[in-house]
């Protein structure tokens, strides 16, 4: 017998799926436009079975907490840091220099 896995949810009642197209926000265009380009035949730096196993490996808490354009954004991180193109430090560095800029651009405004 093969267990399932939590992202696994095909015949299971999960009640009716909306349909309804939704304006996407700037972020989720720009992490579909980054899959599209690590995607490419100039980089082919993730693959779209790699994008799908890293997703499902997220786990139960992660996978049903997270939205559909953070998962993938989740999943594209795990997959570059896997194959060594950027390191935990870069990652850890570049976040923080977002968060600072944000925070500045913030402040600026309450201004």
């Amino acid at each position: 017998m093969k267990l399932r896995r939590h992202h696994d949810m095909g015949g299971l009642p999960a009640g009716p799926a909306d349909l309804d197209e939704h304006i996407h926000a700037p972020w989720e265009k720009r992490t579909n436009a980054l899959l599209r380009l690590l995607a490419d035949g100039k980089r082919n730096l993730v693959s779209v079975d790699e994008l799908r196993r890293a997703i499902e490996d997220l786990g139960p808490g992660a996978y049903d907490e997270l939205s559909y354009y953070q998962r993938w954004i989740s999943a594209i991180t795990n997959v570059l840091l896997e194959k060594g193109v950027i390191t935990v430090d870069e990652l850890g560095r570049k976040l923080a220099e977002a968060e600072a800029a944000f925070e500045a651009a913030r402040s600026e405004a309450k201004q």
